[in-house]
């Protein structure tokens, strides 16, 4: 197919009407879309008088959804969220406890879960080789917004520790200094 100067004129009128690349390509023939925009693209036709398009944009509808309190997130080692959540844990129950994470938790056999039995609310603490028998999960109450208890989480947030080299640092200009 050609594109004849009769063929363009059209193309022109048609695509300053608003209508869509397709819309041309069916009404004069024999002529794909891509080819119109192509043929478009060469000619330097840029902006159109009117689209095609409705003018006036639909509201959408809100759904109506219950509000759901959001869990706590936390965002990685030592962050501010697992803090709070921590801090919301201890006020729950009444008062600071200080944990020597350095010592095991002692947890009661009644407590201890499988991954069977894990449930939404039980802390995901691994204890132990998970290729022996005597493997299993902590089981205790877990924190809102955590996967694990209290304790545990304590354990494995910890805040992050300065690097040995910002350390070194640190003290060569405190000896230099001084």
């Amino acid at each position: 197919m050609a594109w004849t100067e009769e063929r363009v004129d059209i193309l022109k009128k048609l695509w300053a009407e608003g209508l869509s690349a397709s819309q041309i390509a069916n009404r004069l023939g024999d002529v794909t879309r891509n080819a119109v925009i192509g043929k478009v693209h060469r000619l330097g036709l840029s902006g159109r008088a009117t689209t095609s398009r409705m003018k006036t944009v639909r509201p959408r509808k809100k759904i109506a959804r219950p509000k759901q309190q959001k869990p706590l997130r936390f965002g990685g080692l030592g962050g501010s969220s697992v803090r709070e959540a921590l801090q919301y844990a201890a006020a729950q129950r009444g008062a600071e406890q200080n944990f020597d994470l350095a010592e095991e938790l002692d947890i009661p056999v009644e407590k201890r879960v499988t991954i069977a039995t894990l449930k939404e609310c039980s802390c995901r603490w691994p204890v132990g080789d998970p290729t022996h028998e005597d493997f299993y999960f902590c089981g205790i109450d877990k924190v809102p917004g955590l996967p694990y208890c209290e304790f545990h989480a304590r354990k494995a947030y910890q805040p992050v520790q300065p690097r040995r080299r910002d350390r070194v640092r640190v003290a060569e200009k405190q000896t230099a200094v001084g």
